[in-house]
C-alpha cells in the first residue's frame, strides 16, 4: 500500500505528528476522535454483532482495512453521504415502518453515537430519561416507577393520581429545524459534527422538514433529547418528584388531581409552542387505584404498599400469536429449535421482571413443535385409534 494511503490507518489523536497535514483543532476535537481508525474499527465490530452472516457484512469484511480507510477519508474530506435506507414493515403490535441504514452507514452511526452523542447527552439529560442510554432502558424505567410508588405510599398512602402522556406520531412529527438548533447548542465547538448531524437529519422526512426514521441509533438519541426541555419543565419548574420518561411515554405521580391538570396545561403549551408536537388521546389523568399502564406492564399499588406488576393483556395476546408463528415457522423449516429457544429465553427474561410466575410456567404448554400440521396429527391419532380398537366394538362404546 502506498505511503500516503498507509498514513490514514494511523489517524489517531494519540499521534502528535498526524500525517497529511491534519492538525488537532479544539474546534473539532470530537470529530477527529470519531473518525480515528481505532474507533471506526470498534464501530464495525459493534455493527456486525449478530449479523456476520449477512451479505453486505461479508462483502465489507473482504476488504476491511480498505473500506474503513475509504470511509475515514470521506468523513474527513466532507464527501461522506448516506447510502439511503432499506424499508420494511414490522407488526409489534401495530404496523411500523422501519428504515434501516446500509452497513457502512451503521458503522458511522455507531462511532458518532458512542464517541460523540452519548458522552455529551449523558451530561445533560435528566436521570429518569431512560431510553438509548447504557445501563438504562425499559427495565430500568419500570424499576424506577416501582421505587416511586413505594416511596409515594410511605408519604401519602395509596390514594392519589397519575398523569400518563403519549406524543402523537412522535418520530414522524419531530421538526428538523428545532432538532438542528438543539444539536448546535449541544456541540457549539464542533462544526464538523454539526455538518454530519444535519446531513443525517436531512436524509429523511415525512413532510418537508419534519420526521426522523424509526429504527436507527441516531434517531433514538434525537428522540430522547428532543423532549429534554419538557423533562426540565416537569422536574425543575413544576417540581414533580415522581416522574419517568421512556422516549415519548411519560408518567407523573402526584397527590392532587387539580395540580396535575395545571401541569398538563403547561406541558401542552410547551410541546405545542417549543417542539411543534401534540399529545394523543392516551394522555390523561387517572386515579392510582386503577393502576399505571407503562412499557407493556400494568402496575398496581395495593392497600398494604405492595407494588404488583402484571403483563398487559394485549401483550399476552401478542405473545400467544408469536408462539403460533413459531410453530408454523418450525413446521415449514424456517426456524430451528435453537432459534425458537433463544426467543423463548428472551420472553422469559422479560416476563421475569413482573409478577408472571404462572405465565412463565405455562409458556411451553402453548408451544408444541411438530413437523406435522394439526390436521395431520388428528388423522394420525384416528388411525392409531382404529388400529388398536377391539374387533366388534364401536367407537361410541369406548
Amino acid at each position: 500500500m502506498p505511503e500516503k494511503e498507509t498514513a490514514w490507518l494511523f489517524l489517531t489523536l494519540r499521534d502528535r505528528n498526524i500525517p497529511l497535514g491534519i492538525k488537532e483543532e479544539k474546534m473539532n476535537e470530537q470529530f477527529y476522535t470519531m473518525i480515528t481508525f481505532e474507533n471506526l474499527y470498534e464501530a464495525h465490530k459493534k455493527s456486525r454483532s449478530g449479523k456476520r452472516e449477512k451479505y453486505e457484512v461479508i462483502q465489507f469484511e473482504l476488504n476491511l482495512s480498505e473500506n474503513l480507510v475509504q470511509l475515514q477519508k470521506e468523513l474527513y474530506n466532507g464527501t461522506y453521504r448516506l447510502s439511503g435506507y432499506r424499508r420494511f414493515e414490522i407488526y409489534d403490535p401495530k404496523p411500523r415502518t422501519i428504515y434501516a441504514m446500509h452497513y457502512r452507514d451503521r458503522i458511522v452511526q455507531h462511532s458518532l453515537c458512542d464517541n460523540v452523542i452519548a458522552p455529551c447527552m449523558e451530561r445533560h439529560l435528566i436521570y429518569d430519561n431512560s431510553a438509548s442510554r447504557v445501563g438504562k432502558g425499559t427495565h430500568f424505567a419500570m424499576n424506577r416507577l416501582i421505587g416511586f410508588l413505594r416511596e409515594y405510599y410511605k408519604k401519602y398512602g395509596n390514594k392519589g393520581w397519575f398523569l400518563k402522556y403519549d406524543v402523537h406520531h412522535y418520530y414522524d412529527s419531530i421538526n428538523h429545524q428545532i432538532l438542528k438548533q438543539l444539536m448546535r447548542k449541544a456541540f457549539p465547538e464542533e462544526p464538523r459534527i454539526i455538518q454530519l448531524l444535519e446531513h443525517i437529519i436531512d436524509s429523511y422526512s415525512v413532510t418537508q422538514g419534519v420526521g426522523i426514521p424509526l429504527g436507527n441509533q441516531t434517531s433514538s438519541w434525537f428522540a430522547s433529547c428532543y423532549l429534554d426541555g419538557l423533562d426540565r419543565l416537569i422536574k425543575e419548574r413544576l417540581q414533580i418528584k415522581y416522574y419517568s420518561r421512556y422516549m415519548d411515554d411519560g408518567v407523573l405521580i402526584y397527590r392532587d388531581k387539580e395540580y396535575l391538570k395545571d401541569c398538563l396545561s403547561q406541558m401542552k403549551r410547551y410541546i405545542t409552542q417549543e417542539r411543534k408536537l401534540e399529545f394523543n388521546e392516551k394522555t390523561q389523568i387517572i386515579p392510582l387505584s386503577q393502576g399505571i399502564d407503562y412499557l407493556g406492564f400494568h402496575f398496581y399499588l395495593t392497600d398494604t404498599g405492595k407494588v404488583i406488576r402484571k403483563l398487559r393483556s394485549s401483550n399476552k395476546g401478542r405473545m400467544k400469536r408469536k408462539l403460533k408463528r413459531f410453530r408454523h415457522a418450525y413446521r415449514e423449516g424456517k426456524m430451528d429449535r435453537e432459534a425458537i429457544e433463544r426467543s423463548l429465553a428472551s420472553y422469559r427474561g422479560h416476563l421475569s421482571h413482573g409478577n408472571t410466575w404462572n405465565l412463565r410456567k405455562n409458556l411451553n404448554s402453548h408451544l408444541i413443535l411438530s413437523k406435522e400440521t394439526e390436521e395431520e396429527r388428528k388423522k394420525a391419532y384416528q388411525d392409531l385409534f382404529h388400529k388398536n380398537k377391539p374387533k366388534g366394538e364401536s367407537e361410541e362404546n369406548l
